[in-house]
């Protein structure tokens, strides 16, 4: 039956005839039969119909299990994009040769499908979206589909200097080059979960529960939906570490475990993606927003970051050097990305409403300085349990929210890194309590995305490192939600459905 069905509509598209179609089915049998029975049987003349006619029983056996492909991608907004193809055409076609997708996408904003002006990229030109199948995942909220991150190129194996993906790779792979190191990030995911409230004919999305930090019946309340979220990002081969209510009315965090820099930018998207996705299952809202409620609690997307060797940690110090904790590659690495953070946060914190999640007295890093284990300092170096009172292991950087585009944002860290080795930068003495408390002594970091994006236009460093076209429609996409925003405040309300 499945080869009447599969060859009647090869017939019918006019990929074969019906002669064709009879031809191949007699192949298959033949070639069957010389496979279990061991015949020396030639194919014949029917060859080319036969590999139709298998594709397309393959592809059909391939429905029957899976019947879509998202073909994910994050753009200079830090929005998740897909395109879906049926799991029998990619399989066949998009698999090896990709998808098109207009250069247009990589200009667009949070509030406008269209690319910002001054990004050069407009709907003339097109790329290739790769599917990269080292990331292909079979959705457990979803079990007939699949989703797979694409990289973009240009041509058939030539990137596209664009591509989120490809950016981080190239720093990464100065860095390697240059220094023989890598990094490994692990990311603290904070979101708020949200049900619908009708009143009035009024669709309103109001906090899960009123519960406070580390709350065991905030956690219980929520708990199937952990738990789902848990098995999910497990089967992802995604490793959470912990798991704990927030602060905030109805946030949550879930933490995930350090792993290759490139590695983790790939599940950061797969992990919100299953986190939004489970919390919809259940008639939810999960938001990353850093600041979905102006009197609440923000919400922050912390990344914990070291260094390594041949599977060792350089970022620690050690018996030979240490300093507050750091070795030398660690502390000059650090030096370079506190040189730059203010226009690293153009990347870390891209929207106008990250900055009002960055404010004093909140753990979110609001002064230009750093700390061991300071929760207000934007780079705080870590003393996690097993690691020696007088070393760190690693550096924490508050200011990196979920609206970010993880490999853009770790690309720019990695780039602002390579700096600070290539020049021996020097960190200034750490801050060991309040920042507030020097207000007067320290500088602010950016107060708006505004100030990021001017440090930005002025870092020939990351231009560098990262590309000057890259860079030049970052900060139009920049540029466009500063003036959106602005005019539009109550815009804000929309995008907890759009982070």
């Amino acid at each position: 039956m499945l080869f009447y069905h599969v060859l009647s509509a090869a017939c019918e598209d006019g990929d074969l005839s019906i002669q064709e179609a009879i031809d191949a089915v007699e192949d298959i049998f033949r070639r069957n039969a010389s496979d279990l029975y061991k015949l020396n049987v030639a194919n014949g003349s029917t060859h080319q119909k036969t590999m139709i006619a298998d594709s397309r029983i393959a592809s059909s056996c391939v429905e029957q299990d899976v019947l879509f492909v998202r073909i994910v991608w994050n753009d200079a907004s830090g929005q998740h994009r897909c395109r879906v193809v049926p799991a029998g055409r990619f399989y066949e076609i998009a698999r090896n040769k990709g998808v098109g997708l207009t250069f247009a996408s990589m200009g667009m904003t949070s509030f406008s499908d269209g690319p910002a002006d001054g990004t050069n990229l407009t709907g003339v030109g097109e790329i290739r979206l790769m599917p990269d199948m080292s990331t292909l995942l079979r959705l457990p909220w979803s079990t007939r589909e699949e989703m797979v991150i694409a990289d973009m190129q240009i041509r058939p194996g030539e990137a596209w200097e664009y591509c989120p993906r490809y950016a981080l790779r190239k720093v990464t792979k100065v860095l390697l080059d240059e220094f023989n190191v890598t990094m490994k990030a692990g990311f603290e995911n904070e979101f708020y979960l949200r049900r619908k409230l009708v009143s009035e004919g009024h669709e309103r999305w109001v906090p899960y529960d009123n519960s406070s930090y580390c709350s065991t019946s905030s956690f219980d309340g929520a708990s199937s939906i952990l738990q789902e979220v848990y098995s999910s990002l497990k089967t992802a081969n995604i490793v959470v570490e912990q798991l704990h209510a927030e602060a905030g009315k109805g946030q949550f965090e879930v933490a995930l475990k350090y792993v290759m820099c490139t590695l983790a930018a790939d599940n950061l998207i797969y992990a919100r993606e299953i986190i939004k996705s489970v919390a919809r299952k259940h008639g939810l809202i999960a938001t990353f927003l850093p600041k979905p409620d102006l009197n609440d609690i923000g919400s922050g997307s912390h990344v914990h970051l070291s260094l390594w060797k041949n599977e060792q940690n350089v970022f620690m110090g050690s018996n030979e050097y240490s300093h507050y904790g750091m070795s030398k590659v660690g502390e000059r690495f650090l030096a370079g990305v506190y040189r730059h953070l203010p226009s690293i946060l153009a990347f870390t914190a891209p929207h106008p409403n990250s900055y009002d999640r960055i404010q004093p007295n909140t753990w979110s890093g609001a002064y230009l300085c750093w700390g061991k284990e300071n929760r207000e300092a934007p780079l705080r170096t870590a003393c996690p349990p097993g690691v020696p009172l007088d070393m760190v292991s690693n550096f924490e950087i508050k200011s990196f929210d979920g609206c970010a585009n993880p490999h853009l944002g770790l690309a720019a860290i990695v780039a602002a890194g390579i700096d600070g080795l290539r020049n021996g930068l020097e960190l200034p003495e750490p801050i060991e309590s309040n920042p507030a408390d020097y207000a007067t002594k320290l500088k602010r970091l950016p107060q708006d995305l505004l100030e990021s994006v001017e440090s930005l236009a002025a870092d020939k460093t990351l231009h560098e490192l990262i590309g000057n076209k890259l860079i030049t429609a970052v900060i139009a996409v920049r540029k466009a939600e500063i003036d959106h925003y602005s005019k539009n405040p109550g815009a804000f309300g929309d995008l907890i459905h759009r982070y």
